[in-house]
């Protein structure tokens, strides 16, 4: 692993952010700004926010395999490496079933792209992989720097950390709401999870393994599994939920500011106070 990314990141679609953004975000001592939505090839966005910053790591949460050919983001991988060595990692991942039209072996697929990325020549320690499951986890941990596991728990991160064994990246994303109201941080995290995370197999199946039962899982989740995927509460509260995953064995978490459409600063200022970051 040769891209420094901090202890503590933010995880947000690409729409949600832009150069100057990534400029506070960087001067709030975030170590890495993971740009989430299945982001373009180009990785034009992932260029900018470089460009508008001094040292801050930029990660893709992920490029869609499905829907990017390798040789297009390897030849962008390279470019962005030339230009700004040491702090991009190529996060890739692949889709789920009910966004694809042909749908081939997902383990496979992966399997394939991983092996175009090194024709392509993109370095193992230069990208990581979206991985949930054992397998999939035990592959990121032989074919990448490691895995960035999406809407889990710091339980998931404590079973990844074995799979993964020591010396391999795992860099769990978890949603964050400061509310200190419970019902109106539910009613701001269960839409996001319910649709259209709850209606997906692999996500579903995750939990499941995870122990969450098919009530937990069903019409929109139970308070209790909302409450383990978005933290909720004051700054501090917050900021000791982001920490579990790292006693549990992360080497970094990049947390999701909820609501998406809003402007993510204010929460990432308190937060970012609450983790001592600066």
């Amino acid at each position: 692993m040769t891209v420094e990314l901090g202890r503590y990141g933010i995880w947000r679609g690409a729409t949600g952010l832009s150069p100057d953004l990534a400029s506070e975000v960087e001067a709030l001592g975030y170590g890495a700004i993971w740009i989430g939505g299945s982001p373009p090839g180009d990785l034009a966005l992932a260029e900018s926010m470089l460009a508008a910053t001094k040292h801050i790591a930029v990660a893709t949460g992920i490029v869609n395999m499905w829907t990017t050919p390798a040789e297009e983001v390897a030849a962008s991988y390279h470019r962005i490496e030339a230009a700004y060595p040491g702090r991009f990692l190529l996060g890739v991942g692949i889709g789920h079933p009910e966004a694809i039209t042909e749908y081939r072996k997902p383990y496979d697929t992966i399997v394939d792209y991983l092996d175009r990325l090194d024709i392509a020549k993109v370095p193992v320690e230069g990208r990581a992989l979206a991985a949930l499951g054992p397998k999939v986890l035990a592959l990121s941990a032989e074919r990448t720097a490691g895995a960035h596991p999406y809407l889990t728990t710091p339980e998931h991160t404590r079973e990844a950390r074995k799979i993964l064994g020591e010396g391999t990246l795992l860099a769990p994303e978890h949603k964050i709401v400061l509310d200190t109201d419970p019902e109106r941080a539910r009613a701001i995290g269960r839409p996001v999870v319910a649709k259209p995370y709850l209606g997906l197999r692999n996500y579903v199946s995750n939990l499941k393994r995870l122990g969450w039962s098919d009530e937990d899982v069903a019409d929109g989740g139970s308070d209790q599994l909302i409450d383990a995927l978005v933290a909720h509460g004051d700054a501090d509260a917050v900021a000791a939920r982001l920490t579990e995953h790292l006693d549990a064995g992360a080497d970094h978490v990049c947390a999701q500011v909820l609501p998406n459409a809003d402007d993510p600063l204010p929460a990432l200022r308190e937060l970012a106070e609450a983790l001592k970051l600066r």
